[in-house]
């Protein structure tokens, strides 16, 4: 990442429409700084428990005391009849007018006087990181707008990298559960899912980091995150397990044929192999993908000109 960014910050506009584009965002300075943070944040948990000591700053808090709002939102707007629709309760779409014209101020709530201006650049990516509101659905390109959100609040300094495993353990995780229910509730349907040869319907980092967390754990192998009595013991201690504990509790039939791709990952000797090959695969169905990156929107913080690696802050 490179050094704090505190001014000339611009409203992030989208760049990617054709397959050419997506050539060159593979190139640009956004891929990089993202591809380069998610790693920060992998590398930050290999081996650690989500019950290990960490430090936890007052700007992380914070940002969960944001998600605070938006769960009381969910709790007050009551649901529409969805009738015989599959997905997507409309509700929904009155909880992301809700985050639209709040999100402002609840940024500025959190952010000190002298980063307000960055709220041009952070907004869309915050606001992008609950589904969308017109489709009614959620993927992992909302995923990455959070993850976005998190890069830009490193890259302006109102998290540093004495924040890095809180920002996986503490700021993600809520994160993560806030979606969870927001899935549940709204129904939402998952976006660009394919089924049963899709890692997951709506999430794919957390499968990433939980993997870190579990390299050279001596207790539980690849093979063990299949067997539900493993499951259900270490969920709250890993991610990785976590997730799988979510599929089983509301999938039904055998693993091996609702989540055949995950299920096949059972089969890996180890979890550094593990965790090497999820980010292979997430670059190539992930940010390779036009589908997904087409809704990506690129400022100053996260540019679309092209990287030219320069002195600085490493990530």
């Amino acid at each position: 990442m490179s050094a704090v960014i505190t001014d000339g910050f611009i409203a992030p506009t989208k760049c990617v429409k054709t397959q050419s584009d997506v050539e060159r965002w593979l190139k640009s300075s956004a891929y990089a700084e993202l591809l380069g943070f998610i790693t920060l944040l992998n590398k930050s948990v290999r081996g650690k428990s989500l019950k290990c000591n960490f430090e936890l700053s007052e700007n992380c808090k914070s940002i969960n005391s944001v998600f605070e709002l938006i769960g009381q939102s969910v709790s007050e707007i009551p649901l529409e009849d969805q009738g015989a629709q599959r997905f997507g309760n409309k509700a929904f779409r009155v909880l992301g007018q809700r985050i639209e014209d709040k999100s402002e101020e609840w940024l500025k709530n959190i952010l000190t006087d002298d980063l307000h201006d960055s709220i041009i650049e952070l907004k869309p990516y915050f606001d992008g990181s609950f589904g969308s509101f017109v489709r009614i659905d959620y993927g992992t390109g909302h995923e990455i707008s959070f993850i976005a959100f998190l890069c830009c609040l490193y890259k302006i300094g109102y998290l540093t990298q004495a924040d890095n495993v809180a920002t996986v353990f503490y700021i993600f995780v809520k994160y993560l559960d806030l979606m969870r229910r927001i899935q549940l509730h709204y129904n939402l349907e998952p976006a660009g899912s394919q089924g049963v040869w899709g890692l997951d319907d709506y999430q794919f980092l957390p499968f990433i980091f939980g993997s870190s967390q579990l390299i050279a754990n001596p207790e539980i192998a690849p093979e063990d995150f299949i067997n539900t009595r493993i499951v259900e013991k270490g969920y709250s201690d890993y991610m990785f397990l976590g997730c799988v504990k979510f599929i089983m509790d509301i999938k039904k039939g055998p693993f091996s044929e609702h989540s055949n791709q995950l299920y096949n990952i059972s089969g890996v000797p180890t979890w550094s192999k593990v965790n090497t090959g999820l980010i292979k695969m997430y670059k190539a169905e992930v940010l390779c993908k036009q589908p997904v990156i087409q809704h990506f929107v690129f400022g100053s913080l996260l540019s679309f000109t092209e990287h030219k690696p320069t002195p600085g802050i490493k990530l």
